[in-house]
């Protein structure tokens, strides 16, 4: 298992894919925590994109102090659904690229080959997290530096509790795109099925529970996004402005962690029992 799982990390260093959606999160998260709003700020009142914020809160918002707001908030639909591909990458390339049965031959049992791409998916979350925390740390000091601002950072409970719900989030979405690459064996059919899950009809869903139809309140609050956005929510602070898409207080932060927890659990085992039953030929 070891062994597998130190193979699965080196093919996912080299694997061109992966440093493309580390690249594009780190895009996202620089765009809309700090490039749209600190230009807004610059602009003035009126400027376009404030949604009704002003200035002072438009700065405040790219300070160090909102570092995991501004790292986290992405997580449970945009950031999300760039780990739901790596995770269907890792899985569906071995059904795709015909190297399933040649892993198989090699000696490891298949519960070890695709355990070991469950560890490899969760290490590779986990520093695409901290990843994801330093590039906005940097770009919140500059903006404190470049502005005049205090250099005010949460506390290091709030930073652990903030970056451990947002790695356990990535982690979800990650083992669920696996899953899905091991069940329909491909890679294009768990992408176009998870992203437009993750983008489309959650928040569909979520919209509808909302307003017109209330009998759809439980089917809502078992939803993955949903769990993780509240989960997200619970852990930063207060906003003044509106919420990023995706992350609401839906369920509760505590019900977020178990349900969320739960879907990586099911996933994975959902993945590797799927895989030891069924002829791969």
């Amino acid at each position: 298992m070891v062994a597998m799982t130190r193979a699965e990390l080196t093919k996912l260093v080299r694997r061109p894919a992966s440093w493309v959606l580390l690249a594009s999160a780190v895009t996202l998260s620089q765009v809309f925590g700090y490039v749209i709003p600190y230009l807004s700020y610059r602009s003035g009142p009126g400027a376009p994109m404030t949604d009704g914020q002003t200035p002072e809160q438009l700065l405040a918002g790219t300070l160090p102090a909102e570092v995991v707001t501004n790292t986290t908030s992405a997580f449970p639909v945009f950031a999300g659904a760039l780990a739901l591909v790596l995770g269907a990458l890792v899985s569906g390339t071995e059904f795709t690229g015909d190297t399933v049965k040649t892993l198989f031959t090699q000696g490891p049992r298949r519960s070890a080959v695709f355990g070991a791409q469950v560890v490899a998916l969760v290490v590779a979350t986990g520093v695409g997290v901290l990843v994801l925390f330093a590039t906005c740390a940097a770009s919140g000091a500059g903006i404190a530096l470049a502005e005049g601002q205090p250099m005010d950072w949460p506390t290091l409970g709030a930073l652990a509790s903030g970056l451990g719900s947002g790695w356990l989030v990535m982690a979800m979405w990650a083992t669920i795109g696996a899953a899905l690459g091991v069940l329909l064996r491909s890679v294009a059919l768990p992408i176009g099925l998870g992203v437009v899950w993750i983008l489309g009809i959650e928040n569909l869903i979520s919209a509808v529970a909302g307003t017109s139809l209330e009998a759809l309140k439980p089917l809502r609050d078992v939803l993955p996004g949903v769990n993780a956005g509240s989960l997200i929510v619970s852990v930063i602070p207060a906003q003044t402005g509106p919420l990023p898409p995706g992350v609401q207080d839906a369920v509760g932060g505590g019900r977020g962690l178990v349900t969320v927890a739960a879907y990586v659990l099911v996933a994975a085992v959902a993945m590797v029992a799927v895989v030891r039953r069924r002829d791969v030929a």
